[in-house]
């Protein structure tokens, strides 16, 4: 019962999978338009006895200090159990303004057991040239917790060591893009294909009333990924070209014959394209039992010998009933399924058949395997 109602599934996730009109909003992105990522490096203060004492962190704290004036004796160790050392990561979106706020997400990398309760002393996030583009400080929010008896037993509730600071971070500085630049702009699909960026350029050219044929089009594909679009140089038109051009729909090709395999979860994903060409299948469980016994066999009473331990293996094998059944020419992914289910094979049976068939040139279609 169980193996039926995976194959149904995976029969309802093809019929849901069959090509339709989506939005060029939705299969596309405008290169040089995207999120840049930030990073630093700080300290978290407030920490009910469950942050750390470790030698990057008294460091950090003793920096700190001589940056508000403080000096410490250099013999002086400070106990700093209340404060722990950080990562703090983010995301810039893309045309983020000075003075805006986005979130940032704080990770311990030392030993401190918790960051619940701390706060986030300023902390510089930095792009990949270095340069600062972000401010980031406040209270954390923190999901996870722990508790800890005193015989070293511990339990953990999702991760107490990494907590997020909503709006935690101000932009400094904006990362300037080519939007502005140039006479066109270029879409990036986010699925590669020859067919689909030949439909979303005919697509665009229709809808402006450009012909290609006579030697005038807004739209041109350069290759399976890229489609050129000729744009208006003033940056308000420009905007409402976009406006109106990322919601025109248009149908993309249909997805290459593919059958993606997780081998961790068991997760069976078969493209509707999928055929294959005749072949007679049979599939059987065989199970091998081991089972050692241990004996004492010892002299008789008035006999010479040694009292020792004798092992005795056992060794059981079941060939369960296996069934064959045979495909025709051009077999579709239902018949396919319909009939592994009728045998009652489970998901991992339909693997090692897949993978088979595979192997045999019996199957027309690309095998992933993640």
């Amino acid at each position: 019962m169980r193996s039926f109602i995976i194959f149904k599934i995976l029969i309802l996730t093809l019929i849901a999978g069959q090509a339709y009109a989506q939005r060029i909003k939705d299969v596309a992105s405008i290169q040089g338009i995207r999120s840049n990522q930030l990073v630093g490096y700080g300290l978290v203060v407030g920490l009910p006895g469950t942050g750390e004492q470790s030698p990057f962190t008294e460091q950090s704290f003793r920096t700190m200090l001589s940056n508000f004036g403080i000096s410490l004796d250099a013999n002086t160790k400070p106990k700093i159990k209340n404060v722990a050392a950080v990562a703090v990561h983010a995301d810039l979106p893309a045309f983020s303004k000075p003075g805006q706020t986005i979130d940032v997400t704080v990770s311990s990398v030392g030993e401190a057991s918790s960051l619940q309760g701390g706060t986030l002393l300023q902390t510089f996030l930095r792009g990949v040239d270095g340069k600062i583009y972000a401010v980031a400080q406040g209270s954390l929010v923190v999901s996870g917790f722990g508790a800890q008896g005193g015989d070293g037993s511990r339990i953990v509730v999702n991760t107490p060591t990494v907590g997020r600071i909503p709006n935690g971070a101000m932009v400094e500085q904006e990362v300037r893009s080519g939007f502005a630049n140039g006479d066109t702009l270029t879409l990036n699909l986010h699925y590669p294909d020859f067919s689909t960026a030949k439909r979303l350029a005919d697509t665009i050219n229709e809808r402006f009333g450009a012909q290609p044929e006579s030697g005038y089009s807004i739209a041109t594909p350069i290759d399976a990924a890229s489609v050129r679009v000729s744009a208006p140089r003033d940056v308000g038109q420009r905007v409402g070209f976009l406006a109106t051009l990322e919601n025109f729909e248009f149908t993309p090709a249909d997805a290459p014959a593919r059958v993606v395999i997780n081998s961790r979860t068991g997760t069976i994903v078969i493209g509707q394209d999928v055929r294959l060409l005749p072949a007679a299948i049979t599939h059987g469980g065989l199970t091998v039992t081991i089972a050692e016994n241990q004996q004492v066999s010892q002299p008789n009473t008035f006999g010479d010998g040694d009292t020792v331990v004798t092992t005795q293996s056992i060794v059981d094998i079941d060939l369960s009933d296996s069934r064959m059944f045979k495909f025709e020419p051009g077999v579709t992914l239902d018949q396919l399924v319909r009939a592994v289910n009728e045998v009652g094979a489970a998901p991992g049976d339909l693997m090692a058949i897949l993978e088979a068939l595979r192997q045999a040139g019996a199957l027309r279609g690309e095998l992933v395997i993640i």
